[in-house]
């Protein structure tokens, strides 16, 4: 946590200065106060003495206003820095995340990620917002009324020698029991925020499988995990503030009655024991409110190290140190014995992987279910990098490529068709943030989706929830293809990004996409046969491997495993026919 706030809290600085010169004012101003009450006692108010009342009264009232104000300012000030910090640190946790490859993202997990940004952080600006605004005042008050409390009278400060170490030993007993606790109690937040994610993501095939009570026994499973945690953490704690009021208590009345009989001795004036008590108090309550913080920080600190955890995490994909500049652009991809293993598997996902997709041309990849061909294709915009040979665009290593500068030469189309909330335009313009209008009806014509949009009441302006969730399955699809149309970019790379469409659609759009990315090269995974029996090449990949290459007249001659995959969709005697 030191680590933490000593890096993010460096900008602010003057400003924690200020704060501690208007504690310190406070912390005057509250000891001083007592000290001008016993003397008022002690030196006794003769009736009709009408100057000094009014002299001491406007002391006492001007120290009490500088209080005041001195108290408005920290305040102010302390949670202006406190909500800074917490801004910065989110700032900074959001934009190392987007900097993660994907298997910094799967180590992590989306879960944990989103909970180490909101509540994680909230943990930790409210502990600085209590030490900023309450809890900077404790050792000063502490320092100064143990002080003043000797000055007054050294016998009975004896009494504070005793309460304050018996107090921080209790304190610091509880604090060791508590941090792994809360410790815990993050991760299982984590696991909470985990399971509520996943029952709203797959609401629909909860209900379609009739799971319902199994989920929400999962649920409840989790969450009272999560309740019996924090219970034992809060019983913990509940010990500890009656164990302050018992010291204070106990304080208070040996102070009282070995302050009586010094009185009554002579040797004590009552101004003083009232100063006494008001400074023991002030000690006591300093140490209450060190308390508070000891509450506090426990939690604080497991969240700063998840935090600092995210913060120091390296993206294992990153912009070399001297990236290639000035690379013609052509849209050459090429595949040079390429290896890929996902960490600590055993067996590669890839290997061997050569083939060459050249400007205007059209490579298809096809295969059965988990033979790694959206993984293949992810390795050409560096989402992971290969464990064993390279891929290059116009003939410079992906790795060599600052990633922006990679980024802008491919236009992509996910497997799982992404829209984000905001409206048509909005998510067509971030392939072209400058794209008009006549541009944005354009790309929507060439991935038909022309004619749904119109449809819409408000056309390129009709909202689009988050997902995607408003439209359909085959109109998300059209927009993200649209979407990357928009980019103009010279590869284009669809990942399984017509399996919603019907055949119809899918050959409407597969015509038009011949001529809006004529000299483009085009590199399409799908399990539709029909999609891709027109690619100039075609890819069959088979257990990680590529089992054949070639057009689709010659893979249906030459490979059973194609001829297999066209019996599957068109028929046998279409896949013998054609052979």
């Amino acid at each position: 946590m030191i680590r933490l706030l000593r890096a993010r809290l460096r900008p602010y600085w003057r400003q924690i200065v200020v704060i501690v010169g208007l504690v310190f004012i406070q912390a005057v101003s509250s000891l001083y106060l007592p000290t001008l009450n016993a003397d008022i006692i002690n030196d006794g108010v003769v009736p009709g003495d009408t100057g000094y009342i009014l002299r001491t009264g406007a002391v006492m009232l001007v120290v009490t206003l500088l209080f005041v104000l001195a108290a408005i300012a920290s305040v102010y000030l302390g949670s202006r820095v406190s909500m800074g910090l917490g801004r910065d640190v989110r700032g900074a946790l959001f934009r190392r995340v987007e900097s993660f490859s994907q298997a910094e993202v799967n180590r992590f997990g989306a879960p944990s990620l989103i909970t180490r940004t909101t509540n994680d952080v909230q943990q930790v600006q409210m502990v600085v917002l209590m030490i900023l605004n309450v809890i900077l005042m404790a050792p000063m008050m502490m320092a100064g009324g143990i002080f003043m409390s000797v000055r007054l009278n050294v016998s009975l400060s004896s009494v504070v020698l005793v309460a304050i170490p018996i107090l921080l030993a209790f304190i610091a007993m509880m604090v060791r029991t508590a941090l792994p606790l809360f410790t815990s109690m993050q991760a299982k937040i984590d696991r909470v925020n985990q399971v509520t994610r996943e029952v709203l993501s797959g609401i629909r095939v909860i209900r379609a499988f009739d799971r319902t009570q199994h989920e929400e026994e999962r649920f409840t499973a989790a969450n009272e995990d999560l309740t019996q945690t924090t219970l034992k953490v809060n019983r913990l704690f509940a010990l500890m503030f009656p164990m302050v009021g018992i010291v204070l208590n106990l304080s208070t009345v040996a102070i009282m009655w070995f302050g009586g009989k010094q009185i009554a001795a002579g040797d004590m004036p009552i101004g003083d024991l009232t100063a006494f008590l008001t400074y023991i108090i002030q000690i006591l309550f300093s140490v209450l409110m060190a308390t508070i913080l000891f509450v506090m920080v426990p939690r604080a600190a497991a969240s700063a190290e998840r935090i600092q955890a995210v913060l120091e995490t390296e993206p294992s994909i990153a912009d070399p140190a001297e990236p290639a500049r000035d690379v013609p652009v052509r849209g050459h991809v090429e595949f040079r014995d390429v290896e890929f293993r996902y960490p600590h598997a055993e067996e590669p996902v890839l290997s061997g992987i050569s083939f060459v997709a050249r400007p205007g041309e059209t490579v298809a990849i096809v295969g059965s279910t988990g033979c790694g061909k959206s993984t293949l294709i992810n390795l050409i915009p560096r989402f992971y990098d290969v464990t064993a040979g390279s891929v290059l665009v116009d003939g410079v290593d992906v790795r060599r490529y600052a990633l922006k500068d990679l980024w802008r030469r491919i236009g992509l189309v996910p497997q799982k068709a992404f829209l984000f909330s905001g409206t048509v335009a909005d998510n067509l313009r971030h392939g072209d943030e400058d794209a008009t209008d006549a541009e944005l009806w354009s790309v929507l014509g060439t991935a038909q989706g022309r004619d749904f949009v119109e449809q819409m009441p408000e056309q390129l302006e009709a909202a689009v929830a988050q997902g995607g969730a408003s439209v359909s399955g085959g109109q998300r699809q059209r927009l993200a293809i649209a979407r990357a149309l928009a980019k103009r970019a010279p590869i284009n790379i669809f990942d399984d990004s017509f399996s919603a469409l019907d055949f119809t659609t899918d050959a409407r759009l597969r015509a038009a996409l011949k001529k809006e990315t004529a000299g483009a090269t085009v590199i399409i995974v799908a399990q539709r046969v029909g999609t891709i029996m027109h690619a100039d090449r075609i890819i069959v990949l088979e257990d990680g491997t590529i089992a054949a290459m070639g057009t689709h007249a010659e893979l249906l001659a030459t490979n059973e495993t194609y001829r297999e995959i066209v019996a599957s969709q068109l028929g046998t005697d279409a896949a013998e026919g054609a052979a």
